[in-house]
């Protein structure tokens, strides 16, 4: 816009005026804008409906260089005053009264409206006694306003940006203030233009309000006006203050020390403006808001107290000139941190900002700002009435105070600890979101492309199975309809001549025609067929053409007849062949194996049953992340990726996979890589604590703490919806049902599972220190479980998938955001990275604090069991396992106490506790592991039979393993079984036994028997 466009104002007429005022008579109507009237409508008279008729044109011109500029256009309204025009009395002239104001919003003229037609609300005047009469009052006017044409561009309305700023309240202000007539309570912030325009946003009129009751909310913001005849005119239609959680906000004053203050000063002393000015930034002011973001986060907010000039005329300009050198009145300022608004997708900021003393070398240093609006920009500000300077009463008190060595105005701010409530809205955002399309194609363009995967031989077999029990089926249920017809043909009624074949033929096929059988049996047949069009020829699309689909046609013509004959010569030959037979590990049991030869540091073997499982099903997600994962801490990250990248092929929604592709990149310094995988599992699931943590914890690497803030802050909040829902859930099912009693704490009905374990364990002694630990917490009220955090809620799901970096940098947080201590996970799971890099002096450590904390908890025993096992020190892990199994509740990883707590028997010879240790590990999780010790300690108590039962059972879960084949050939040697025994030796030596002592042992009994080694 270059050139003036006029605005056109018409107000049409008035409706259900008589509400505003019963008796009303006479009205006219006044259109004003921007503080100039720009003109009266004629006296009308009002119907007996309430409506007046006033058809009033009127009009202003919008110019960049007026004083109607399209930067007032956007923060001002229409102002409409509906005046009363009382009947003349004797002698008197005549009287008009404000009956009420409305306002109307010329906004929609920026976005792209030429023509706009309102009915905008009148609020009556207060001094009107009509007030009080008719409160509901539902009076409006009609009014038109339109330009000739566009304002803006639909290319320059979508490159710019519309900047609302909201100036809600300050909070605890100092003690000096106090209502009076003469002060006026501003705040001023400036918002850069293009070039070197700046455009100032004054907040005028703060009311001063005493302690009392809170702010309502939601509550309306308001128009930047001066007070008018009537408050309610004042209010936005549609936009309301709607506050928030404090933890929500982008401001200061957010932590949980800060809670109570902030509580306490919303009730007190406040000076509220809860208005809102508007501001059109176009595409250079856009940009040039950017880049000043970029260059310097902080913006000044200025706050200062105005004496407003009162007396005769002239009295302003009289004031001493050496006043405006002197410091402004409580002048204050507040540094908004606007960097939030170049994080990606942000278009609003709200929150609390502390304000202190205004100080040139401070402002400078935070914000580059080398001027103060109300000191250096005053002229820019039309603050006619208002004096910047000290009021006279506050000149006596600074004069008192700077007599006393101090500057009563510097410090009240910090002191009273005041601080700005205020929100910054954009209509767009200044750095826009990808788009979660966008996404998916650069995560597609991230993996690289791979063979597809052969296949799925199951599923084909499936479908052509399936196929032929329908042909037999059907094939039944025609011979059925066949008997019912004509009966059954005997073997010595001879063969049926060909005509009366024929015959029966056609009668058969009438019957299954008229009776529409014939229609069902071509249904049922026909959802096989297409399964075997799509599972075995994979045909899933269109044909290109005729000859490509009659060529399909008859090939599976031809396919469908074959199999078909096939059912049929199963179904008279009654012959069946027999199913392969199922493996005898399921996929669960091949990663309790891996994590065996894990725990047993034999990686080779973990890696193969990794394997096993892929190769068992190829598009089985889990097996590949939990080969991604073993790969992560044992072989190379490179290899890990491979393996998530493929599980996210499979399913490119898996949020798992693309959190652990994510990982796995931050590790290898693929960064802009691992941003793509964490947003587009932000924007995948977005209600995943998980994904914004650890999106979080990538951009804190990055030094990107505004972006980090916003997603730990975003996953604090899902957090505690969650704890709510629980704690609602929880509270609603105590309601339907009484809450069973809590157990005992006395030490002697405390129940121990004691049926379940053997007599020498629990007669086990432990350490005095430990003893005492117990019964002290057995003696104190339980405590409380500490608060759940978003940071070892991710730490749980880190140390599932081996992503130490990140588990270090999410315990740094936890350190640092716990009040009330650190809690037994927290050592528990700083323990278990200790452990990894074997750094086993500072994870007995952790683990000692960990006892400390929570004496009870099995899983810090089972822990620290490990740990004693690691380092040979078979007593005091014997008495941790020992104590672990005693426990009520099982630790986590039950599996490992079983086994090394077996193994530890085994080795000290006590082989009945051995025995049942290792058959509570049968019991729990089956492997070839536990039964092998279970198979062991049967040798050596000489239960031959149970023990080759056991050692059975353990070669069909792996018969890969040379000891259990040992010990096989030595119950074999007992018995006198010589082939037995050469085939069991024969294995043991191929398949490498390790355990010399085994072997040497096996040798004896060879030499002892005089077979068992075909070499002798």
């Amino acid at each position: 816009m270059s050139q003036p466009i006029p605005v056109q104002i018409t107000v049409v007429s008035a409706q259900n005026l008589k509400t505003l005022k019963s008796n009303v008579l006479v009205t006219l109507v006044s259109v004003e804008y921007n503080g100039a009237v720009l003109g009266d409508s004629s006296k009308t008279d009002v119907l007996p409906d309430g409506t007046a008729e006033y058809d009033f044109s009127t009009s202003f011109e919008c110019s960049p260089d007026g004083p109607n500029s399209l930067d007032v256009l956007v923060q001002k309204p229409l102002l409409l005053t509906v005046l009363e025009v009382m009947p003349k009395e004797k002698k008197k002239p005549e009287k008009i009264t404000p009956l009420g104001q409305a306002v109307v919003d010329l906004l929609p003229l920026l976005q792209g409206v030429l023509s706009l037609k309102v009915f905008a609300p009148l609020y009556a005047v207060p001094d009107s006694p009509s007030v009080s009469l008719h409160p509901e009052a539902t009076a409006g006017l009609e009014v038109t306003v339109s330009t000739k044409e566009l304002l803006l561009s639909a290319t320059q309305f979508s490159s710019g940006n519309l900047l609302s700023i909201t100036l809600e309240a300050a909070y605890s202000v100092p003690e000096a203030f106090t209502p009076d007539a003469q002060e006026n309570c501003m705040a001023c912030l400036q918002i850069p233009a293009a070039g070197e325009k700046e455009l100032l946003l004054l907040f005028k009129n703060g009311i001063l309000k005493a302690d009392g009751e809170k702010e309502p909310l939601p509550r309306p913001k308001n128009w930047p006006l001066d007070p008018i005849l009537a408050p309610g005119a004042l209010n936005i239609p549609d936009s309301f203050i709607v506050g928030g959680p404090y933890e929500d906000e982008d401001g200061e004053l957010t932590k949980s020390e800060d809670m109570e203050f902030r509580i306490q000063a919303e009730s007190m002393k406040r000076i509220v403006w809860d208005t809102e000015m508007r501001c059109f930034l176009d595409a250079a002011a856009v940009a040039v808001l950017r880049t000043r973001i970029a260059e310097c986060r902080y913006w000044p907010v200025e706050l200062c107290r105005l004496s407003t000039a009162s007396g005769g005329k002239g009295k302003a300009s009289k004031l001493d000139k050496r006043d405006e050198d002197k410091q402004i009145a409580f002048h204050g300022v507040a540094y908004v941190n606007m960097m939030h608004l170049l994080c990606p997708g942000v278009k609003q900021i709200r929150g609390a900002f502390r304000v202190f003393n205004y100080q040139d070398s401070e402002v400078f240093e935070k914000t580059k700002f080398q001027y103060s609006i109300f000191r250096d920009r005053r002229s820019q500000l039309s603050l006619a009435k208002e004096a910047l300077v000290n009021s006279p009463a506050t000149k006596t008190a600074s004069s008192k105070a700077q007599k006393e060595g101090k500057d009563s105005n510097a410090t009240q701010y910090s002191e009273a600890g005041t601080f700005l409530v205020m929100e910054i809205k954009l209509d767009r955002p200044l750095v826009p979101k990808r788009l979660r399309e966008e996404l998916l194609q650069r995560v597609k363009e991230l993996i690289p492309p791979r063979p597809a995967l052969p296949t799925q031989t199951e599923g084909a077999k499936k479908v052509v199975e399936d196929y032929q029990k329908c042909v037999t089926s059907v094939a039944v249920a025609i011979l059925r309809e066949y008997h019912e017809l004509f009966g059954k043909q005997l073997p010595d009624q001879g063969v049926m001549d060909y005509e009366t074949m024929e015959e029966q033929k056609r009668q058969l096929n009438y019957e299954l025609n008229t009776s529409g059988k014939y229609f069902a049996f071509k249904e049922q047949l026909k959802y096989s067929v297409v399964k075997i069009v799509r599972e075995k020829y994979l045909k899933t699309t269109a044909f290109e053409t005729k000859e490509q689909l009659q060529a399909f046609l008859s090939e599976l013509y031809v396919y469908l007849v074959d199999h078909m004959h096939i059912a049929l010569n199963k179904l008279l030959s009654e012959e069946d062949v027999s199913p392969a037979p199922p493996p005898n590990t399921t996929m669960k049991q091949l990663l309790l194996f891996a994590r065996e030869a894990e725990a047993n540091k034999d990686l080779k073997l973990a890696s193969l049953f990794h394997r096993q499982r892929i190769a068992r099903d190829q598009r089985h997600i889990q097996s590949w992340l939990d080969y991604g994962a073993f790969c992560l801490l044992y072989e190379d990250a490179t290899k890990a990726l491979e393996c998530f990248q493929q599980a996210l092929c499979l399913d490119p929604q898996h949020t798992q996979s693309l959190l652990l592709c994510g990982i796995v990149a931050v590790k290898l310094q693929r960064f802009e890589e691992a941003e793509i995988f964490f947003e587009d599992a932000c924007c995948l699931e977005p209600s995943s604590i998980i994904a914004w943590t650890l999106s979080g914890l990538f951009y804190e690497m990055q030094n990107s703490y505004i972006q980090a803030e916003r997603n730990f802050r975003e996953a604090k909040k899902l957090l505690r919806a969650q704890l709510e829902e629980e704690r609602r859930i929880l509270e609603a099912a105590e309601g339907e049902e009484k809450k069973p009693s809590s157990p005992s704490t006395d030490p002697e009905k405390i129940p121990d599972d004691s049926a379940d374990k053997p007599p020498e364990v629990m007669e086990s002694v432990t350490s005095k220190e430990e003893a005492t630990a117990v019964q002290e917490a057995l003696k104190a009220p339980a405590p409380q479980p500490p608060p759940c955090t978003i940071f070892m809620k991710t730490v749980e799901f880190l140390m599932k998938v081996n992503a130490v970096q990140f588990v270090h940098k999410a315990l740094a947080h936890e350190l640092l955001s716990l009040q009330g201590g650190l809690s037994c996970a927290y050592y528990l799971a700083l323990a278990w990275t200790y452990m990894l890099r074997e750094e086993l002096p500072r994870c007995a450590e952790c683990l000692c604090e960990a006892v400390r904390i929570d004496p009870l908890n099995p899983n810090v025993w089972a822990q620290k069991g490990h740990l004693c096992y690691l380092q040979k020190d078979f007593d005091n892990a014997k008495e941790c396992y020992e104590r672990v199994i005693s426990f009520v509740e099982d630790a986590v990883d039950m599996h490992f106490v079983y086994l090394r707590l077996g193994s530890i028997y085994l080795g000290e010879k006590e082989y009945g506790r051995a025995k049942h240790i290792y058959l509570l590990a049968c019991d729990n999780s089956a492997s070839c592991l536990t039964w092998l010790g279970v198979g062991i300690a049967c040798y050596r108590l000489e239960e031959m039979l149970e023990a080759e039962d056991a050692l059975s059972e353990a070669n069909a879960l792996d018969n890969t393993n040379a000891e259990v084949w040992g010990y096989l050939a030595l119950i074999c040697l007992q018995g006198g079984r010589q082939l037995e025994a050469e085939q069991c030796y024969k294995y043991t030596v191929k398949l490498g036994l390790h355990n010399d002592a085994l072997l040497r042992e096996i040798r004896a009994a060879q030499q002892r028997c005089g077979f068992g080694d075909p070499s002798l």
